[in-house]
Formats: C-alpha cells, sequence, structure tokens
C-alpha cells in the first residue's frame, strides 16, 4: 500500500534547514490538539479505577460507557438511541480507517467519496480499500460545503462527510442535511458524519447527522453513520475514546469484525471517558476559551467567526513561500492548505488550529498580521 505522507511530515521537509528567529517563543499553530488541561475529574476517574489495568477490556466497551454516550447524544441532540445503535471506539481515528476496510471489502468495485480539502485518514482508508474516490471539493464558491451530485454519487458505496469542517470550519445546515440522507436512501449509499468538532460551536448547537435523519422519517437510521469523540470537547484526546452511532444492522457486523481489529479500550481509560460524557461544564468553559480566541481573530486578523470548530482557513498567496518565510521571521508553525487537498484543493491557504489560551493566541496572530502586512 503506498500512503501518502502526513502533512505534519510535509511540513517538518518543508521547513527543514530553516533557523527560527530566537528573537520569539516558538509557537505552533498546526495540531488540533486542544492546549487546554484535562479536567482533574475525568483524570480522578481513572486512577480510581487504576487497579482495573489487570482485566482485559471488551471489544464492545462496557454498558456504562454506552449509556454515558446514549447521554449525551439524549442531553445534546434530543436523540434517543438504542445500545445497538452505539458503539464505544478507541478514538475515531482506527474507525474511520478500518470501517471503510470493513464495509467495501466484499464490494467488487469499491467507490469512496470524501470531501477534499480532509482529515487524511480518509484517504488512507481508501487505499487500504483498494477504492476508487470521488472528491467532494470544498471551494469558496460553494461555500466550503459538499455540493449533492446525484449523478456522480450514482455508484458510489460510501461517502465521508466532515461538519463541522476540519480544515475550513464551514457547518452544514440541517436542510443541507437532510438532503444528503434522503440521497443517501435513494442511491443507496452508506452516509457517514466525522462529527469530532459538534461540540465546539460559537453560538448556536450544531444539528448531527442523526437529527437530519430523524427529520426525514428514517428513525431506524438506515445508511446513516456518525462519529464523535471526546479529545476536542473534553480537552482529552489522550484518553481515545469516541464512538460510532446510527444503523444497527451495518453496526451488528461491525462489531463482529471489531473483535479482530484489537482496539478495546482500557477499563479505567471507560471509567474517565464515561465521566466526560457525562460532563456539558467543561465543554461549555472550552468553548468560551475558543470563542476568544476567534473574537481576538476578527479584532487582530479581520476574519470572520465560524459557527464552530477551532479552525481558522486563512487565505494566503503563496501559502508555502510564506509558511517558511513565516517560521524564519516570528517562529510561527503554520499548516498549508494544500497539505490537506488533493487536485489543487487548499492551495493558498494557511489552516491555523487556535488551540491555546487567549493571551498566547493573541500573541501568534498578532505576529502573523505583522508578517502579512
Amino acid at each position: 500500500m503506498q500512503f501518502q505522507k502526513y502533512p505534519f511530515e510535509k511540513l517538518n521537509e518543508l521547513l527543514a534547514g530553516i533557523t527560527p528567529n530566537k528573537k520569539y517563543e516558538a509557537i505552533s499553530l498546526t495540531i488540533g490538539e486542544p492546549q487546554f488541561k484535562t479536567p482533574k475529574f475525568i483524570l480522578d476517574a481513572i486512577i480510581s479505577n487504576a487497579e482495573l489495568f489487570n482485566k482485559y477490556p471488551k471489544s464492545a466497551g462496557e454498558d456504562f460507557l454506552k449509556e454515558a454516550q446514549i447521554g449525551y447524544l439524549k442531553r445534546n441532540f434530543n436523540i434517543e438511541l438504542e445500545k445497538n445503535q452505539i458503539i464505544p471506539t478507541f478514538g475515531t481515528r482506527e474507525v474511520l480507517f478500518n470501517f471503510p476496510q470493513f464495509f467495501l471489502h466484499d464490494k467488487a468495485s469499491a467507490k469512496m467519496a470524501f470531501v477534499n480539502p480532509f482529515y487524511q485518514i480518509y484517504e488512507g482508508a481508501a487505499i487500504a480499500s483498494r477504492a476508487k474516490v470521488l472528491y467532494l471539493n470544498l471551494e469558496k464558491e460553494n461555500g466550503y460545503k459538499p455540493i449533492l451530485d446525484k449523478e456522480k454519487l450514482k455508484e458510489i458505496d460510501l461517502v465521508i462527510l466532515n461538519t463541522p469542517s476540519n480544515p475550513t470550519a464551514s457547518v452544514m445546515s440541517l436542510d443541507e442535511l437532510k438532503k444528503w440522507v434522503e440521497a443517501a436512501l435513494e442511491l443507496d449509499f452508506v452516509l457517514l458524519n466525522d462529527e469530532c468538532y459538534i461540540d465546539l460551536y460559537m453560538q448556536e448547537k450544531i444539528p448531527s447527522l442523526l437529527n437530519a435523519a430523524i427529520e426525514v422519517g428514517n428513525s431506524e437510521f438506515k445508511n446513516i453513520l456518525v462519529l464523535n469523540s471526546i479529545s476536542k470537547r473534553s480537552s482529552a484526546p489522550g484518553i481515545r475514546s469516541g464512538f460510532i452511532a446510527g444503523d444497527s444492522k451495518i453496526l451488528k457486523d461491525y462489531m463482529r469484525y471489531r473483535t479482530y481489529v484489537g482496539c478495546a479500550i482500557p477499563l479505567p481509560l471507560q471509567y474517565g471517558a464515561a465521566a466526560a460524557w457525562e460532563d456539558d461544564e467543561a465543554p461549555k468553559f472550552f468553548r468560551e476559551q475558543y470563542k476568544k480566541n476567534f473574537e481576538i481573530a476578527k479584532e487582530v486578523l479581520g476574519v470572520a467567526m465560524p459557527k464552530a470548530t477551532f479552525y481558522i482557513w486563512l487565505e494566503v498567496e503563496d501559502a508555502l513561500t510564506k509558511a517558511k518565510e513565516l517560521y524564519q521571521e516570528y517562529n510561527i508553525k503554520v499548516l498549508p492548505g494544500e497539505f490537506l487537498g488533493r487536485e489543487g484543493a487548499g492551495k493558498n491557504f494557511w489552516r491555523l488550529a487556535l488551540v491555546y489560551e487567549p493571551i498566547k493566541t493573541k500573541e501568534a496572530l498578532e505576529r502573523i498580521k505583522e508578517f502579512l502586512s
């Protein structure tokens, strides 16, 4: 299998040999990793159950973790799931990589569509599945949202959406999601939405693809799946707690597949994860910090506040050259958008991850403003 280099490896190569200006403290806005401390009550739940590291965890996850995740969906989206409609997972990256391999394995000529630019694991899954790829291009002209073209989707087996979007920060409306659900039923493809940023909204809550399914009368979620995790909402990426939820018929067979994958979550981490899924206060605090960061970005760079995520999709002419110059002159790393896209998608953009506290964010953005001006 021939995988492309990961975006951060490409960035390291781009910046190799450059000595940054030591006048400035190094700041990296490249990785979507929250820099806030994981809440203490989550860590306490792990520590108080640490003796359970001597037990093998179930591949299916414990009932208490499923119940915590089901409760999260009920409180935040008014969605009521049965236990056979959700599977706790070891974060979402592993699912995004192995679910397409599971689902597409028996397809004679597998075809997959996903947004472009994208989280690179989507492409890795397509390569591992030997699937042909249709790019759903996210462009300024379409508001960085995928265009639903039924003619192009006729032979597609699996579609991966990502709203709220990494890297563009665009958000699809409930009506737009409903049209995609209807297309998934009409054309009989599986529609999966990567919803890992859905709790990082600035003003109004963001609808889940499951909400859209219910709205169009698909209460059994036929052909519909969503992913989510506590990595962003609870500032806890290292706990590796996520879920896949939706179509129970698909999940039944996928669960059997998962018993062979070896991605069971250690029991102490499951207790910490359950505490995180049951909590809505820490996510509220983190949202407030990211909102402050976007207010600073609006003031300093003049960019509009997105509806969700902690990303700025900043248009910059000659983005590769300027990323090198910014690092050399101001000791700031940014991620060129073309490292996240194919066929020209993302060219002349930077993705800025505003994952620090507001004071450090302001320092970084003021340096960028000085550089660009």
